[in-house]
């Protein structure tokens, strides 16, 4: 036999895609499991297409979930995130994909690794083992399965879907180093001609740089594949990144981020503008409460990381923070409304007290998408 056959699933969770795999399907030592992954969405390429597997060239469609028993008690399976680089050999276990976890659920349940009702809501309790953290995903079962139709709309994903409520418990602090990481709201950071920048370097769900627009210079409506010609702008971008991931703890030098790909996130954002996001629709300031943009693992998203919006409303939370200068007083830090390239994406934090100066998130909400598109195995090729 020519190839190897290893049983799996494919899975759009919310704006992402991704293989699903069972742990009992992987080999029980882990150094090997990054080659696997390459050869299972076609990396690296350096065509940027990944027509050699199942990645789609992107970010946001080359990522694996792996879903086992759960190492906790208080969770009902153990779910653990890679995400592939399109071009390069790297894959990355640091960070969670927020979009993806809304799949997790759903898989467990329809693969009977958890107890669920034939009909009615099931929740799953899902420990995310790259943060350490708990995920309670609430859905509705159909027939024995996880349901898929239903009045949910998300921005960027055509039609609609039963819907997803995921619970980030207590998200912050995913390295450890608590909510601001950096130990204040506001770290300066220097751009590549010696001028400073602030920023709000959160941990909430993922470590997440968030930088003031206006301070980069570039326009905050721009979209993903503007952006992405912009070579320059993500340059500096990426620049700012390294330096981040140093503040934050992440890496010790600057030329050991540049190997993390995952983490820190980063990404600029503004007060709201008018524009017209990716399916030409018109878009008014007073329909969101902050224009956003993400770069992810290199690349402008084309809507943005749950993980993202949901460090983002921790953000919002921090008095000084770049994000919560731009917000109007009265915004309900519980339901915030972003502005992104795809549309508008509703978060929210629960904030129970304080700590030392920062808030405690005592959870953050989402509402997702999510529907199995193809089941079987996938085939790698044997070495030669």
């Amino acid at each position: 036999m020519t190839q190897q056959r290893i049983p799996a699933v494919f899975m759009r969770g919310g704006t992402s895609k991704a293989i699903m795999l069972k742990e009992q399907d992987l080999p029980q030592d882990r150094a090997l499991w990054p080659s696997l992954f390459r050869k299972m969405l076609g990396s690296p390429d350096p065509n940027g297409r990944q027509l050699d597997g199942l990645g789609g060239g992107i970010s946001s469609l080359s990522k694996i979930c792996v879903i086992g028993p759960s190492s906790r008690t208080d969770a009902d399976v153990d779910y653990t995130f890679a995400q592939v680089s399109v071009k390069t050999d790297e894959v990355d276990f640091s960070g969670n994909c927020g979009n993806m976890s809304s799949a997790v659920g759903p898989f467990a349940a329809d693969e009977k690794m958890v107890s669920a009702p034939r009909d009615g809501e099931a929740t799953v309790s899902i420990h995310n083992t790259n943060t350490g953290k708990i995920i309670r995903s609430v859905f509705r079962m159909a027939g024995g399965e996880a349901a898929v139709e239903g009045d949910a709309v998300l921005p960027g994903v055509a039609g609609s879907g039963a819907p997803v409520r995921l619970e980030f418990l207590h998200p912050a602090g995913t390295r450890g180093n608590g909510l601001l990481p950096a130990g204040k709201a506001l770290t300066r950071l220097t751009k590549r001609d010696g001028r400073v920048v602030e920023a709000s370097l959160i941990d909430a769900a993922i470590p997440t740089c968030f930088l003031p627009a206006m301070a980069l210079g570039i326009d905050p409506t721009i979209m993903p594949d503007a952006l992405d010609a912009a070579g320059d702008g993500l340059e500096e971008i990426e620049h700012l990144r390294r330096q981040a991931s140093v503040a934050m703890g992440i890496a010790s030098n600057v030329d050991e981020a540049a190997k993390t790909i995952a983490i820190p996130k980063i990404g600029f954002v503004a007060a709201p503008a008018a524009f017209a996001d990716l399916s030409g629709s018109a878009l008014a300031p007073g329909d969101f409460d902050i224009l956003v943009r993400m770069i992810s693992a290199g690349q402008p998203h084309r809507a943005v990381p749950i993980t993202c919006s949901l460090a983002l409303a921790s953000a919002a939370a921090v008095e000084g923070s770049v994000v919560r200068s731009l917000l109007e007083p009265e915004t309900d830090v519980s339901r915030l409304r972003l502005g992104t390239p795809s549309g508008i994406v509703t978060v929210g934090v629960k904030v129970n007290g304080d700590n030392a100066g920062a808030p405690v998130i005592e959870a953050a909400h989402v509402l997702r998408t999510q529907r199995r598109l193809m089941e079987g195995a996938v085939c790698i090729p044997n070495p030669s």
